[in-house]
Parts: structure tokens; C-alpha cells; sequence
């Protein structure tokens, strides 16, 4: 029998899986909090784009608004549930959710940031995976029902990682992987914990620079000042991952030791991460200008941003280890400043203090 799905926060995420799921033949129930969105989708399905017009489709799916969930006592249970809202609404999302699951249903964080702890805080371990969507997605929702990729897709990278946190590849997480390859190439790894904070690393060099300075990917990483503090957040982060005990992947395309020898004074390995970063060598050939981060369209937006479950977390593990991570922790207050409206987001923003 097929599996019910169900995916909690239908935003850019949420929304660009769960219309593909749908489109191969899924059975899929998108559930977002914001009416004007859910109700486009209702009414006109999802509005899927990206760098060709092969992937430009038009998806009717099956989308419920927040106080529409009750409905799901009616229904059959749910199998698996990718919850996919921000980490600060992790614990109430799967709180919510925890009573329509089926006996052996299962809760996947699809989540930037590690939420693992916090999903399985409600719903126990035995019912918790992780899926990491790697930093060659990237996409946007800039209008209600419309969700834009702003990279190309690339048969060589996968997308998603499907992690048990025991570390053991099971049948549930090659399920969950397969199930996941209708979307883009996906895996079950056994190294969940890795996979998360190598991810932590892509987003904690890119996500609040580009919140707290107003840049999208490409000026950002072509700013020569403010590429150099992309690259002192890289480093620092893969040195506490590595005093973590963690097994790194490279951070996007760059090489993880060559990282770490550039933040400790390695002209020679600086010089070749720049180079990586400026000449196309990590993913900028295929990134459209229009491409922002997660935490950048957040900022646009108003919203709340995830800086202190992400740089303040690299920090606050820094501190925990012994460590300092000063410029994760310059970039945590420098985004709650723009957050706040006490300054605009501008380059000098991240130039100060470093």
C-alpha cells in the first residue's frame, strides 16, 4: 500500500518536495499556516519554476490551512511527516502532529538548522529521521502558489540525505530516500549527524551574511570583503564540527581541511578557496542572480529569522568544547540588529568587528 504523507509547512521547502511527490504519484497533504498561499494552492495548484523550461510544471495538490488539520481524524492515518517549518516552530509542529500519525508513522526534520532533538523530544526517537536538503536546491516562494529553484539541477549532487540518528541504513530511510528521488537525487546515509552539520556550515557562511547585508548569493560571494568573512564562518564552523567529532562532507565544493588550514593562516589554501568560491568552482556558474537564502528572503520579508538556531548554535557548541567562534557570534547579533529595525541591512554590517 502507498504511504500517506503529509508535509508541515508547505513554504519554499515544503512546498517545491511536496508538489513534486505529488506530480510522481504520491499521496501527498500540504499544510501551511498562511491563508493567501494555502488558498492559492487550493484553488490554482503549485506554480513550480526553475533554470529550464523542463522544470516549469503546474501541480494540483491537496493543501489544508493550519485550522483545517482536524479534518485528518476523519481520514487515514499518516505515515510519514516531513515537518518543514522553522526551527523555532518545530516543537509545536510536531506536537500537532503527533496524533494523526499511523502506529508506525515516522516525523522527518526537513529542516534547516538540527531539530532532531526537538522533534524526538515529542515523538521519541524510534520515530525520528532527518532529511538534509543540501544548499543546491535553494529555493524561494516570492509569491503565494509560486516557488522558484534558484540553482540547476546536477546528476552528480545529490539533494537529499535520509538519516536514522542510530547511523544505521534501514529500510524506513531507503524507503523514505526513494520516495524523496521523485524531487531530485536523494540517499539514505548513515552519517546523519555529519550530513547536519556540514549543512550547519553551508548555511552558517551564507545565510546571515546574506540576511544582514541585503546580497544575494552572487554579490555576496563576488564582495571580496565580505567573501573573506564567508570564509572565516566556514572554517570556524568545520573546526568545531571536527572538535565535535563530527564526519564532515565539503561544505558546498569546498574541501573541509582546506577550509579549516585557511582560517588558521594558510595564504596557500585561502587563495584556492577564493578562487573556488569566485570562479564558478562552488556552484556560482549554476546559481541564477535572482538565488537568496532562506534567512535573506526571512529578513524581506519581516519575519523571524533562524540566526540564533544557527550561528548562535555554532557559537553556543563552540563555548560548550572550549572554543571560540567570534564571528559566528558578531554575525548572531549583527542579524538581530536588522531583525529588530535598528539598522539596515547593508555590507558594512558584517565588516564591523571582524
Amino acid at each position: 500500500m502507498s504511504k500517506r504523507i503529509a508535509v508541515i509547512g508547505a513554504g519554499a521547502v515544503g512546498g517545491y518536495v511536496g508538489a513534486h511527490m505529488t506530480a510522481a504519484g504520491h499521496d501527498v497533504t500540504l499544510i501551511d499556516p498562511w491563508p493567501d498561499h494555502v488558498e492559492q494552492m487550493q484553488a490554482h495548484g503549485l506554480e513550480i519554476y526553475g533554470m529550464t523550461p523542463a522544470e516549469r510544471m503546474t501541480v494540483k495538490v491537496n493543501a489544508m490551512h493550519l485550522t483545517e488539520v482536524q479534518n485528518l481524524a476523519k481520514q487515514k492515518p499518516i505515515d510519514i511527516a516531513f515537518v518543514s517549518v522553522k526551527s523555532y516552530d518545530t516543537v509545536w509542529a510536531t506536537t500537532m502532529f503527533r496524533q494523526y500519525l499511523s502506529a508506525s508513522g515516522c516525523v522527518v526534520s526537513m529542516q534547516n538548522c538540527i531539530n532532531e532533538e526537538r522533534v524526538a523530544g515529542v515523538i521519541g526517537w524510534g520515530r525520528t529521521l532527518g532529511c538534509i536538503v543540501t544548499g543546491g536546491v535553494g529555493v524561494d516562494l516570492y509569491q503565494p502558489g509560486h516557488i522558484r529553484r534558484g540553482y540547476a539541477k546536477r546528476a552528480d549532487i545529490t539533494s537529499f540525505y535520509i538519516g536514522e540518528p542510530s547511523g544505521k541504513i534501514t529500510h524506513r530511510s531507503q524507503a523514505i530516500a526513494e520516495i524523496m528521488s521523485s524531487v531530485d537525487a536523494a540517499k539514505a546515509t548513515d552519517n546523519l549527524w555529519g550530513e547536519r552539520w556540514t549543512k550547519l556550515c553551508v548555511n552558517g557562511m551564507r545565510n546571515g551574511v546574506s540576511a544582514a547585508t541585503g546580497m544575494g548569493g552572487n554579490a555576496r560571494d563576488n564582495h571580496p570583503a565580505v567573501r573573506r568573512v564567508c570564509i572565516q564562518l566556514a572554517g570556524e564552523s568545520v573546526l568545531v564540527g571536527q572538535k565535535l567529532g563530527y564526519r564532515l562532507g565539503k561544505v558546498g565544493a569546498l574541501p573541509v581541511e582546506m577550509l579549516a588550514k585557511a582560517t588558521q593562516g594558510d595564504s596557500a589554501a585561502y587563495a584556492e578557496i577564493e578562487r573556488l568560491m569566485t570562479e564558478g568552482g562552488a556552484g556560482q556558474a549554476e546559481r541564477s542572480d535572482y538565488q537568496r537564502p532562506s534567512m535573506a528572503q526571512d529578513m524581506e520579508k519581516g519575519r523571524r529569522t533562524e540566526i540564533e538556531f544557527m550561528n548562535g548554535f555554532i557559537a553556543s557548541e563552540a563555548a560548550r568544547v572550549g572554543m571560540q567562534a567570534p564571528t559566528h557570534e558578531m554575525l548572531t547579533r549583527q542579524v538581530l540588529r536588522v531583525e529588530r529595525g535598528e539598522i539596515p541591512p547593508r555590507p558594512e554590517n558584517v565588516l564591523l568587528n571582524t
